[in-house]
């Protein structure tokens, strides 16, 4: 794991070599400084020599302020390595994600992905300075000191060796307790921000039903369960404090003992004493340093873990070696294809589909809820990929194609219309970044979305807000099928894109897309029956197979779902007359 998170350093392998170098300069200034000292007590002020004194308090004072800019510097250094590192972190999770199919995008959840790009980076980014800068600092410090501690006195020095033995037992106890509650806390943290992200996203919902008192009681739950976790992480950790205190404590009191013992017989001095003293306090501040680093490693192993579930997940759907970059017509076939989410052939969503569609013709689907309606197109641009048997468009197997080329030949307007916040047009050019004002104005007359923009004040320059909270459904629906327009696609596949337009207007559409688009090949999903009943061919699908195949009338006369369907809705036609 360690090889993978070095080759995201990238450009900042300058600073992160350049931090450690810096601190090592800053630990030998600081090192000085106690030896000095005893050298004015014990040579100048013993000796009473007031020009040695000022000559090695000169140096001191130069040692201090090296030391101060050494350590200013590595700080400069250590922020821009880690930062950078955390932001080439999190530009190859989301260049990954992007990367990633429909089922590998179904295995993370929306606010787990959140919680992983900036609370677990944050975490890995806190580390990382910390290993780069206090994780060199405090060892180089610690292993100095007892140098020099025990270049004073040998037999003083040995407590420290003690010291480190008892502190590195405990800090080892934390480590192997704590990373298990830790990984369980960021778990949660994805439940924490889910509940935040769902309301937020269905605010008006909340409002419309008054449930914000449900809402607010289900973050609260959430909220305490990372509450909870947290606090029995830090119970571990709690170990920490105290275990440094007693050990700071007891090697205060024991170099005190023996020293005074050693001043007395003559065989320590003073100034040297109180040198003791300064390496104790860098050594037991060292070993404290290291500890607050481990504490924030074994935080931080957990949201390495996380990051690299992300990473090290690859996309269950490829290129082969040498794709085909051109789809030469839109005609589609389905070939005993049978599918399943899981790849689990025991829970196939479909079985045996068998389907043959002519380039330019338009094809109405129906059926029940839940009856894969929108799982069977989703094969069409490679999506998904079928379980077993073979999906073919313009005659070759979609896996032959390159997947860009595929899917900008195949344009879908999803079931869930999506806008993103930008201008009407800014939206509309996800379909052709490089569309014309005419050719935009053009998709738009025939998705029937022209008429509604034009009201608006700033016309096609209407600022969307996030989300298209600012336009009705319908407006939202029309927007959408104008942006697959403009991809001037060979299949053309609405998933129920029509839903929330009246039946004049569903109408309109389907009848600009007939005759402006006649050779496109077009599949419209929807519930009602006037939606489809122009259609060349009708699909009736009922529990992911197919029920029937044929024209309206066709399927009038010898459908019984297909009849069912009719004539509930033509009654509930015959009561509003009524």
């Amino acid at each position: 794991m360690l090889q993978k998170l070095l080759q995201h350093i990238g450009e900042y392998k300058k600073d992160t070599i350049i931090t450690p170098i810096l601190v090592i300069f800053e630990v030998v200034m600081e090192i000085i400084i106690p030896l000095l000292m005893a050298k004015i007590v014990d040579v100048g002020l013993a000796n009473g020599d007031m020009n040695y004194v000022v000559k090695v308090g000169g140096a001191m004072l130069l040692a201090a302020f090296l030391a101060l800019y050494f350590g200013i510097a590595a700080g400069k250094t250590a922020a821009k390595a880690s930062t950078g590192y955390s932001k080439n972190i999190r530009k190859a999770m989301y260049d990954q994600i992007q990367t990633f199919s429909f089922s590998n995008i179904d295995k993370f959840s929306t606010s787990g992905l959140v919680t992983r790009l900036t609370t677990d980076v944050t975490n890995v980014q806190n580390a990382y300075q910390m290993c780069i800068r206090v994780l060199v600092r405090a060892p180089i410090m610690l292993i100095m000191s007892l140098v020099m501690s025990f270049y004073i006195n040998a037999k003083i020095a040995l407590i420290f060796l003690v010291a480190i033995i008892f502190l590195g037992t405990i800090l080892y106890f934390i480590m192997t307790r704590a990373h298990t509650y830790f990984r369980q806390v960021f778990h949660k943290y994805d439940d924490l921000n889910a509940s935040v992200q769902e309301t937020l996203t269905g605010i008006r919902v909340v409002k419309a039903y008054v449930r914000e008192d449900y809402e607010i009681n289900k973050f609260h739950n959430a909220s305490t369960s990372v509450y909870k976790g947290f606090v029995s992480a830090e119970k571990i950790l709690l170990l920490n404090t105290p275990s440094m205190q007693f050990t700071i404590y007891a090697c205060n009191l024991l170099i005190s003992w023996f020293g005074a013992h050693l001043i007395l017989n003559s065989s320590m001095k003073t100034g040297e004493l109180m040198s003791l003293f300064t390496y104790t306090s860098s050594i037991l501040m060292s070993l404290m340093l290291v500890s607050m680093v481990f504490v924030m490693v074994v935080m931080s192993k957990a949201s390495v873990e996380r990051i690299y579930e992300v990473l090290d997940e690859e996309s269950n759907l490829k290129n082969t070696e040498t794709p085909i970059f051109e789809v030469p017509n839109g005609s589609i076939e389905f070939k005993n294809v049978d599918f399943s989410y899981g790849k689990d052939k025991n829970k196939l969503v479909l079985e045996k589909i068998n389907i043959k569609i002519n380039e330019g013709e338009t094809i109405g689907i129906i059926g029940g809820t839940g009856s894969a309606k929108s799982s069977l197109v989703q094969l069409i641009p490679r999506l998904y990929d079928a379980t077993s048997g073979t999906v073919e468009v313009g005659g070759i197997n979609v896996k032959e194609y390159d997947m860009d080329t595929l899917r900008n030949e195949v344009s879908m307007v999803l079931q869930k219309n999506v806008l993103f916040s930008g201008t009407i047009k800014e939206n509309l050019r996800w379909g052709n970044k490089y569309a014309t004002d005419e050719e935009i104005i053009k998709a738009c007359e025939q998705a029937q979305a022209n008429e509604f923009i034009e009201t608006f004040p700033d016309g096609y320059d209407t600022y969307i807000e996030q989300g298209g909270t600012n336009v009705s459904g319908g407006q939202k629906q029309r927007l959408c099928i104008a942006r697959a327009l403009l991809k001037k696609p060979k299949i053309l596949i609405f998933d129920d894109s029509t839903s929330a337009v009246d039946t004049k207007t569903d109408a309109n559409i389907r009848k600009a897309l007939r005759e402006g688009i006649p050779n496109t090949t077009k599949i419209i999903i929807a519930q009602r029956i006037s939606s489809i009943e122009d259609a060349d061919k009708i699909i009736v699908i009922h529990d992911g197979k197919i029920n029937g195949f044929g024209t309206h009338h066709e399927l009038l006369e010898t459908n019984v779902i297909y009849q069912e369907v009719y004539e509930s809705q033509m009654k509930g036609v015959g009561r509003e007359d009524e």
